[in-house]
């Protein structure tokens, strides 16, 4: 039996059995990639291989019980063991370094550790109850804890700038932001999105957006790029108001992490805030109709547990673009899959 991740065409020639035993397996693999990430051991091989004895001195940690994860993890592609017993970075083993562009080191951490996977320990309480699993274990929203616990809400933030990298490769490429003077960027972290924006469209100006703690971990990036005088960089709270007078407002991953009513009115504030002719784009996953496989169906249970949140479909986009008071022109799809969603004022 092996934990390995499961090849579509593979599995169709393997008996149900074995391939629903891989399926319910799936926690042992993503459970040892938790303690790679956590212990640094993909920075730790990068530059040569090393022994597990070698990586449990630098960890603090039992030497026979790392090898045997590196061993599991080996056997994924994950490292490579040698016939010496030292174990070298790999492909996907990189994707884990902490230095490297679109790490999944922090992001690996926060999905596999001390928040997200208890929470998902709890899904039979929200399928029972229609209330949100993390809640029910931490005894509070998870932004609140976030705003409890800065070091995991660094961390957080941390991930979320890891996965965008590459989205934002993709969404530039397939989304025609020339014609917009203006752009702010909704709940944008730590700018990552908006740097992109900028970067790849030299007419453009900018804001970003988010709350005071987490806005000031962009300003030196900002800095490092150059981009002062084109960004402004403004704290708030989207629930309360937004900045005014972009012709465009992207919301990148922000709209899935909340019930309806909280969205529209989020929705609402940007529709309030824009100019007359001025767009509304949202970054999120378009879940497709039927059974076909999409990333959105997996997401959408994460946010049933983490946030009350949804993934939705192209129908309910467009009832909730209503909703708020605008109208869907057209949903642009990406190499990924997320999906642009443009509207405009009703």
């Amino acid at each position: 039996m092996t934990a390995k991740p499961i090849d579509s065409q593979h599995s169709n020639q393997m008996p149900p059995q074995a391939v629903m035993l891989q399926m319910i397996s799936g926690f042992w693999l993503s459970r040892a990639i938790y303690i790679a990430a956590k212990l640094g051991i993909a920075d730790l091989v990068k530059d040569q291989p090393q022994t597990a004895a070698d990586l449990a001195q630098s960890t603090g940690t039992h030497g026979p019980s790392l090898y045997r994860v590196l061993r599991a993890l080996a056997s994924a592609g994950i490292f490579a063991e040698d016939a010496d017993g030292r174990f070298a970075i790999t492909p996907l083993a990189a994707t884990l370094q902490t230095d490297v562009p679109g790490s999944l080191r922090a992001f690996a951490t926060v999905e596999l550790g001390e928040e997200h996977y208890p929470a998902w320990g709890d899904l039979m309480h929200s399928v029972k109850t229609g209330e949100i699993a993390f809640d029910h274990v931490f005894a509070m929203p998870i932004w609140q804890y976030y705003a409890q616990n800065p070091e995991n809400a660094k961390t957080f933030n941390d991930a979320m700038s890891g996965l965008t990298s590459a989205i934002n490769e993709v969404v530039i490429n397939s989304y025609h932001f020339s014609s917009i003077s203006k752009v702010v960027d909704i709940g944008g972290g730590h700018g990552n999105l908006i740097i992109s924006i900028l970067k790849a469209n030299p007419n453009i100006k900018g804001v970003l957006f988010d709350q005071p703690q987490v806005v000031e971990g962009a300003r030196g990036r900002i800095e490092e790029e150059g981009l002062t005088d084109r960004c402004e960089i403004v704290a708030g709270d989207f629930f309360e108001s937004v900045p005014s007078g972009g012709d465009a407002y992207i919301l990148k991953w922000i709209i899935h992490d909340w019930n309806e009513e909280q969205s529209i009115a989020i929705l609402k504030n940007c529709h309030q805030a824009m100019v007359d002719n001025g767009r509304l784009l949202l970054v999120e996953s378009v879940i497709p109709p039927g059974n076909e496989p999409h990333l959105g169906k997996f997401m959408d249970l994460n946010m049933l547990v983490m946030t009350g949140g949804r993934e939705r479909t192209e129908a309910e986009y467009r009832a909730l673009f209503e909703a708020a008071g605008f109208r869907l022109t057209k949903v642009v799809p990406t190499p990924s899959p997320m999906c642009v969603i443009e509207g405009v004022r009703a």
